[in-house]
């Protein structure tokens, strides 16, 4: 069952925070097409107000401008909610080496404040956007929940804090938490400008302008690509998960294994040109290999994902050839 036949009730009010970002934006539609509200937060740090331009009309649709590093703005963005959906992060594994503090403060302590907030609004469940870099070194593959290694990155720290103190706020204080470690997710909206942007629409943009992407390493690092639509679903399902989801986290991939040099060649194949890449130095704190074993989502969360990555691929191919 996909997330069109969810029900929830009349007048269920969700808050997306990170709202105006890849992901938060797509959550953001797609509640609106289920006709329920969203209030979307956002700093507009990462996030793009053109994301989410075409909602700010809907009566259903609330946007607030501010900062989850600021409490009292947390307090009053989760008054009235039944659903938080936390996506507000700084992404990006050598932009966290780089900024250890900054990361720090945004994504754990942040978190933390959603956490309270939502603790002191009574919210019905708060689903969060965790990472399947917590996995670290450990090389067992595919990527199973509990056989974690030591982390490679700032980042991977904070997302197995927000992990941890998820965990606490269902233990000590009655919070029903839900974790998703999200696997290289990808698709409409997604940004492919700077230096820290996802493989795919990055690649996608140099082909359609005739550059020469590089890809770092020797291309045989493989990932579990993950289309948004999966990951839409997965937010939705873990808001009405049974109990036994409650401060547990979950895979949400495809649970396949694409090798990055095969990713650039079907590019190439799709957007009929011919460049090959150049190739770079491995990137500090990358592991070499992941893909994910998503059983537990499917049993505890009713996971399903139906966009397997070519499916996912051709689309995105086609929304950025008619937006960028």
């Amino acid at each position: 069952m996909g997330y069109q036949e969810l029900r929830f009730p009349k007048g269920t009010q969700f808050l997306v925070t990170g709202g105006a970002g890849f992901i938060g934006s797509n959550l953001c539609e797609t509640i609106l097409k289920l006709g329920h509200k969203v209030r979307c937060m956002d700093d507009l740090s990462t996030g793009h107000k053109s994301n989410i331009e075409p909602f700010l009309s809907n009566s259903n649709f609330e946007f607030v401008e501010a900062d989850i590093k600021d409490l009292d703005a947390c307090m009053r963005a989760c008054e009235g909610v039944d659903y938080v959906l936390n996506q507000a992060a700084w992404g990006s594994v050598p932009r966290s080496i780089e900024m250890p503090l900054y990361y720090c403060a945004n994504n754990i302590q942040g978190t933390l404040n959603m956490l309270e907030a939502a603790r002191q609004n009574g919210v019905k469940k708060f689903v969060y956007a965790s990472s399947s870099s917590v996995y670290g070194d450990e090389p067992t593959l595919p990527k199973q929940e509990g056989v974690e290694g030591d982390l490679l990155s700032p980042y991977a720290l904070t997302k197995r804090c927000d992990e941890e103190w998820a965990k606490q706020y269902t233990m000590h204080y009655g919070l029903a938490t839900v974790g998703l470690r999200y696997f290289n997710v990808f698709g409409r909206r997604q940004d492919p400008n700077g230096a820290y942007a996802a493989v795919i629409p990055k690649f996608i943009m140099q082909l359609m302008r005739g550059e020469r992407p590089t890809i770092h390493g020797d291309g045989k690092q493989s990932r579990d690509f993950t289309y948004i639509e999966n990951v839409v679903e997965a937010n939705l399902k873990a808001c009405l998960a049974p109990k036994e989801a409650d401060g547990e986290a979950f895979n949400v991939a495809y649970g396949g294994r694409e090798y990055l040099i095969d990713i650039y060649y079907a590019l190439t194949k799709a957007l009929g040109v011919d460049i090959e890449p150049i190739f770079g130095p491995d990137r500090a704190g990358d592991i070499k290999h992941s893909n994910a074993d998503i059983s537990k989502a499917k049993k505890l969360l009713g996971y399903a994902p139906e966009y397997d990555f070519e499916r996912g691929l051709n689309e995105a191919i086609e929304w950025y050839r008619e937006n960028l």
